[in-house]
């Protein structure tokens, strides 16, 4: 799967396109060094497939390679990354 990625000043977005429709992971910028997850979101007809918890990942690959910290407002990515402690390094 394709993972996109758009940026703004004040936050940005991770998604995939699959036949038409769109899963995200967005969020918002909280100075240079942290992210804040604020949304994730994945339509029903993708459901079941992984591609949320691709998104956290993406999101927690890049935070880690530009050593920026994530604080997971949204609760989905809260929790995947409390079930993979190898991505706990990231968190704010």
């Amino acid at each position: 799967m394709n993972i996109e990625h758009e940026e703004t000043e004040s936050g940005g977005r991770y998604f995939i396109r699959i036949d038409g429709r769109e899963a995200e992971m967005t969020y918002s910028k909280a100075g240079d060094g942290i992210i804040i997850i604020d949304h994730t979101g994945v339509p029903d007809a993708l459901g079941g497939q992984g591609i949320g918890k691709l998104l956290v990942e993406r999101g927690v690959e890049d935070a880690r390679k530009a050593g920026k910290k994530i604080v997971p407002l949204c609760t989905y990515a809260k929790a995947q990354i409390e079930k993979h402690p190898e991505w706990q390094d990231v968190l704010k």
